[in-house]
């Protein structure tokens, strides 16, 4: 099925099985979502009986094959390095987190009174990063249990320290990053002073 489709028999003659064993195991991978069929039109010599259909690949079904969206970001990375230095990953950063800062500025402009800290979470929550605000007896912690971009940060940490003074600008105030996912803990965690939150 990795062309445009294939009918059963044709999957039959590529696997060296029954088309009978190839409409069983279609079957299981149509009720999973992995395949779906596609009337063929009948062509003018086909003869009789019922028109033969296609199936194709979907999207889930894809999911199951090895993706490089990782490699292929690290790869871009570094080539970007090489022709602009340091300055091309801030850059970088700052289009990835812009959306974040833009969040957070809508948020705040819904609800002017919404604390700092739970416009954040909005923000970061919009874009994957499943965040929540913890008050503690010193101030707050912020811990963001998901990083859409954890691999890519193992591999260049500056993507979490420009994360951390994105976090300390919105926030209007000095932060303190005690775990990132990207470092191999469980959760980032940012301490966040008492008063702002």
């Amino acid at each position: 099925m990795a062309r445009s489709g294939l009918t059963a028999t044709q999957l039959a003659r590529q696997l060296g099985i029954t088309p009978v064993a190839v409409r069983r195991h279609i079957e299981i991978l149509e009720s999973e979502g992995l395949v779906k069929a596609s009337p063929q039109r009948p062509r003018p010599s086909a003869g009789r009986g019922r028109p033969a259909t296609s199936f194709q690949i979907t999207d889930a079904g894809r999911d199951h094959f090895h993706q490089a969206y990782g490699e292929l970001a690290a790869q871009a990375i570094e080539q970007l390095l090489a022709v602009t230095g340091p300055e091309g990953l801030d850059a970088l950063a700052k289009a990835h987190f812009a959306p974040i800062k833009d969040g957070f500025s809508d948020a705040l402009a819904t609800n002017p009174a919404e604390p700092l800290a739970d416009a954040l979470v909005a923000a970061l929550d919009a874009r994957g990063y499943a965040a929540e605000v913890s008050q503690l007896a010193g101030g707050a912690q912020l811990c963001q249990h998901h990083c859409p971009v954890a691999d890519i940060a193992r591999q260049y940490p500056q993507l979490c320290e420009i994360e951390t003074t994105l976090i300390a600008g919105l926030l209007q105030s000095h932060v303190q990053r005690l775990a990132t996912i990207a470092h191999g803990d469980g959760v980032c965690t940012t301490n966040i002073p008492k008063g702002v939150a």
